[in-house]
């Protein structure tokens, strides 16, 4: 079902954008059809580098300025790439690019259809929400290996390619699939730091319709998905995941812990929503925060243009939160999307190794037994 809806969608909004359309032609068609506001886009075409091998070398004019840069040279130690590094290696042959955006249901914003207005150019969808466990009524939680396996590779990607992946608030989505990518044994996986928007104040083009590539491999990864947990074979398989379960917490890892204390666990919702004094978004989930864990809201670790802060003020947040960067630490949040930016931020700071409590708050408050802690309590 999912598939069907994906591939009538994408389909349909194909035929209305298309490369015979002036630009205001098609931010007017959707706007109408969509309720979209028009994006003032800039497209220009973009000419095809002719490199050979993942290791290939390429310049760019960047802010007048010539530089170069190769996907060889960024270390997987990092955790974010900057928008001008994208720019100078985007037609790398073994590079690929993904927007994945994905926002909150009462943001009323719709990411495949803002992807099909304006994406980075070459950039793929990847579908948040689709790209996930079909067997549990848990929003967006992680597929199984053969599932991420199979959809990755209808999206043309393989165990040899550097991916850069973005979102169209800066960092937000992109956070959570970079951490999939991890936790299924790719390492040459990164956030575009600023994401879209950056991009675009950047002065960098966008595309404005996506080409039927693009469009069929958006809709072969949404079958895919479905064909895999429906028991059907899934060829070609050009992506080998590897599950590093060490990056993954489930409810009875946070349940031991809150006996053993092993790990500090770093809550990224608003403090109201930790404290208990704001109504969780979902109904029948409980208000409140797992009892000893501590709370540092998402965007106490991005700047104002949605860019990760530089290390020293990264560790001064979680310092003054009375997170200790010497113990182990797990993050959580509402769905298991912007706990991944807190492991993103970690990440910078050297502790590649952070977990994700995937299910998150969603599932803990969702269960009877669950101890809660609130603002009351504490």
């Amino acid at each position: 079902m999912a598939a069907t809806i994906l591939s009538r969608t994408v389909f349909a909004t194909s035929r209305v954008i298309n490369s015979s359309f002036a630009v205001p032609l098609k931010t007017q068609f959707l706007s109408s059809v969509f309720n979209i506001k028009p994006l003032h886009l800039r497209v220009a075409p973009y000419a095809k580098y002719r490199t050979s091998g993942y290791f290939s070398t390429m310049a760019s004019s960047v802010s007048g300025v010539t530089t170069s840069s190769s996907v060889q040279s960024m270390s997987t130690s990092e955790s974010v790439v900057s928008v001008d590094w994208l720019h100078a290696n985007l037609r790398d042959p073994d590079m690929k690019v993904l927007d994945a955006s994905w926002y909150m249901p009462n943001e009323q914003r719709n990411p495949l259809q803002e992807y099909q207005v304006a994406h980075i150019p070459g950039a793929l969808f990847f579908d948040v929400d689709g790209i996930s466990d079909q067997a549990t009524n848990l929003p967006h939680m992680l597929p199984s290996e053969d599932a991420f396996a199979a959809a990755v590779s209808a999206l043309g990607i393989e165990n040899k390619d550097g991916v850069v992946v973005y979102d169209g608030k800066g960092i937000f989505s992109a956070a959570r699939v970079w951490w999939m990518f991890r936790v299924f044994g790719h390492d040459k996986i990164w956030v575009l730091d600023g994401g879209l928007p950056r991009w675009r104040a950047s002065g960098y083009d966008v595309e404005s319709s996506a080409s039927s590539d693009a469009i069929l491999k958006a809709s072969a990864a949404s079958d895919a998905i479905e064909k895999v947990y429906q028991g059907q074979a899934v060829t070609p398989i050009t992506f080998q995941a590897r599950f590093q379960q060490h990056l993954v917490w489930n409810l009875e890892q946070v349940q031991k812990n809150i006996e053993e204390n092993s790990h500090q666990l770093v809550d990224a919702r608003s403090k109201p929503r930790f404290d208990g004094t704001a109504p969780e978004p979902r109904k029948g989930i409980k208000s409140g925060h797992v009892p000893g864990s501590k709370c540092i809201p998402f965007p106490q670790v991005l700047d104002g243009s949605q860019s990760l802060l530089p290390p020293a003020d990264l560790k001064e947040k979680f310092e003054q939160e009375g997170v200790s960067l010497d113990k182990p630490i797990v993050t959580s949040c509402g769905t298991g999307v912007t706990a991944c930016i807190l492991a993103l931020g970690l990440h910078r700071l050297g502790k590649t190794d952070i977990p994700v409590y995937d299910g998150s708050w969603t599932e803990w408050g969702a269960h009877s037994d669950t101890p809660v802690s609130t603002s009351e309590s504490s």
